[in-house]
């Protein structure tokens, strides 16, 4: 099945803009640890996941619609990405749904990335002065949603366009 010029340019558009998104939605993300200094929590690491793993894809679906290769390996791959954010979406549900406390969340879930001291005699002084996040804390929000709550939003959003790139004639 040969692609029109004009439905590889729609896939190629919308990889593209996939590609820019997650990226920018991950960035974010880091940004905000790196940058603001906000310590993520398991669950927030873990929503992660899906933007490392989508990004090569979309990657990938970029240079499959560049290079005109047959519409299913586009197509196949914008469906990949769909159902990556999909997960994405899940995991941003469940970790919303752990802050407003509607369920549980995982035991185990504190801060897997601390401030790592420059000072190594200060080193169990620092230790004892970090408290790691709790999943069930939210570390901010925004318009009413916490960065769980507008990783859903984002998520669903990326699903959406993913998922209707790839069906697209």
């Amino acid at each position: 099945m040969t692609l029109t010029a004009a439905t590889g340019r729609h896939h190629f558009l919308v990889a593209l803009f996939l590609l820019v998104a997650m990226a920018a939605t991950v960035g974010t993300a880091l940004g905000f640890q790196h940058i603001g200094g906000f310590i993520p929590c398991k669950l927030c690491l873990e929503q992660r996941d899906p933007y490392y793993i989508a990004l090569p894809v979309m990657l990938l679906a970029v240079v499959s619609a560049w290079l005109r290769w047959p519409g299913l390996v586009t197509r196949g791959l914008l469906v990949a990405g769909g159902l990556l954010m999909t997960y994405g979406l899940v995991l941003a549900v469940f970790h919303s749904g752990v802050e407003w406390a509607w369920w549980p969340g995982p035991t185990d879930c504190g801060a897997a990335v601390s401030a790592v001291t420059q000072d190594a005699g200060n080193l169990l002084s620092a230790l004892d002065n970090t408290r790691p996040p709790s999943c069930d804390q939210a570390a901010g929000r925004f318009l009413g949603l916490s960065f769980a709550g507008w990783n859903a939003v984002a998520s669903a959003f990326l699903a959406a366009i993913a998922f209707r790139g790839a069906l697209a004639r």
